[in-house]
């Protein structure tokens, strides 16, 4: 059991209590820089000529960009190269891998690191490389061929989310069945060959809407809190409306809850207005981002709001911060900022309805927003709003951002950049 002790630590100029346990330092890859990266991409990203991005994860020097396409080119925009859903290239330069040349047979919508080099793929496929690997696949970086020994498979329905420590991986979707055992929208499996943990089997029910799902998920940097978001409103036959906190070592419901998203502020055909989550480095918090309908409501949707990572039942956001009608998809947390992308066209938007309200301040499809205040910051390099930007991933040197849209800070970006660190 985990000791009431506290103790101090000093993270971004002030004081924040964390509850013993909570990891004060983390990997480099989820620490990633300092400061607010620059406003003006760099130059050399490739380009993604048609569909939309749907994340980004780098791997030493390789970057591998993920999501519904078919064509790509180098940055300055000749050298066209057939990629369907999944590519990688060169950080730094931006040269195309021409060996890596996977086979998905649909939309690749989450990636997260193997072992050895190698990446895992979640999402709506049912082929990998012409072998049947439906929702779930391992391939090499350096030529995209599938890892042999690697077998899990959901039975029906589609990965949205992974999450890895490295060891293990972590599948969210609207699944019944992984390897042929019964698991509802959420899995642990073994990072190596696939193997489903017999020990984790969190139980989710009773959805709001729609299909049974598990929308997104996000990992603490020490690895013993899964975040969980989606369509069911039980998790273990607890009151969890749309959002729940899952102790990894013992597989069940941490006492963390919250009813702030049990307000009903989207539509019918949008099964849950949640989008993604992410802790901050030194894991004492994490933010969440939703969407919502075309009509502002009361409630959280449309919104980035601040949890702070402990047992609190009943728990409120330390901090909100809405659009006043746009949706928000992605969010990336680093030491210095919350990075948040979608089709937002103000922040700082508590009084506004489809308008600039009070104090609010323009941010066209990107932001970053203080972590401690809660508010904007000054960073407001701007991109083509479009659907919205459903990929945001912090590096040691910068920020890339992948969406559906050409233009970022001013520049032509093709659904790919990168901001780099200050």
């Amino acid at each position: 059991m985990k000791s009431a002790r506290s103790f101090v630590a000093l993270t971004m100029g002030s004081l924040l209590l964390l509850p013993l346990g909570v990891a004060t330092t983390a990997p480099a890859a989820a620490a990633p820089h300092e400061g607010v990266v620059g406003e003006s991409p760099v130059g050399w990203t490739p380009h993604v000529l048609n569909g939309s991005v749907k994340d980004i994860l780098r791997i030493g020097d390789i970057v591998v960009v993920a999501g519904e396409f078919d064509r790509v080119s180098d940055s300055s925009g000749d050298g066209t190269h057939d990629r369907r859903n999944l590519f990688a290239f060169r950080h730094g330069s931006g040269e195309i891998l021409e060996d890596f040349t996977p086979s998905v047979d649909g939309t690749v919508t989450s990636l997260a690191e193997g072992p050895g080099g190698t990446v895992i793929l979640g999402g709506h496929f049912d082929q990998v490389n012409g072998e049947d690997s439906r929702g779930v696949a391992r391939i090499d970086t350096t030529d995209g061929d599938t890892v042999d020994g690697f077998d899990a498979a959901v039975g029906d329905g589609n990965v949205y989310r992974l999450a890895s420590d490295g060891t293990d991986v972590y599948l969210g979707g609207n699944f019944s069945t992984v390897n042929g055992e019964s698991r509802t929208g959420l899995a642990r499996v073994d990072s190596t060959d696939g193997t489903v943990d017999a020990g984790f089997t969190p139980t989710i029910a009773e959805q709001r809407r729609g299909s049974l799902r598990v929308q997104e998920l996000a990992l603490s940097p020490d690895g013993r809190r899964l975040a969980i978001n989606g369509t069911f409103t039980k998790v273990d036959g607890e009151d969890r409306y749309q959002i729940a906190m899952i102790d990894t070592g013992s597989g069940g419901l941490t006492p963390w809850s919250t009813s702030v998203y049990e307000a009903p502020c989207d539509y019918e055909r949008m099964h849950t207005y949640m989008r993604q989550m992410d802790f901050s480095p030194d894991g004492s918090y994490f933010a969440v981002v939703t969407a919502g309908g075309p009509r502002v409501k009361p409630g959280l949707c449309k919104s980035t709001a601040r949890f702070e990572n402990d047992s609190t039942a009943n728990a409120e956001p330390t901090w909100t911060n809405l659009t006043g009608g746009d949706s928000i998809y992605s969010v990336e947390v680093t030491s210095s900022a919350v990075y948040v992308g979608g089709h937002q066209r103000w922040m700082d938007n508590e009084e506004g309805a489809l308008n600039p309200g009070p104090g609010s301040v323009e941010r066209e499809g990107i932001a970053a927003v203080d972590p401690i205040s809660g508010r904007a910051l000054a960073w407001n390099p701007g991109r083509a709003r479009g659907h919205g930007a459903e990929a945001l991933h912090a590096t040691s040197d910068g920020l890339y951002v992948g969406s559906d849209t050409e233009r970022l800070g001013g520049a032509r970006h093709a659904r790919l950049g990168m901001f780099p660190a200050s």
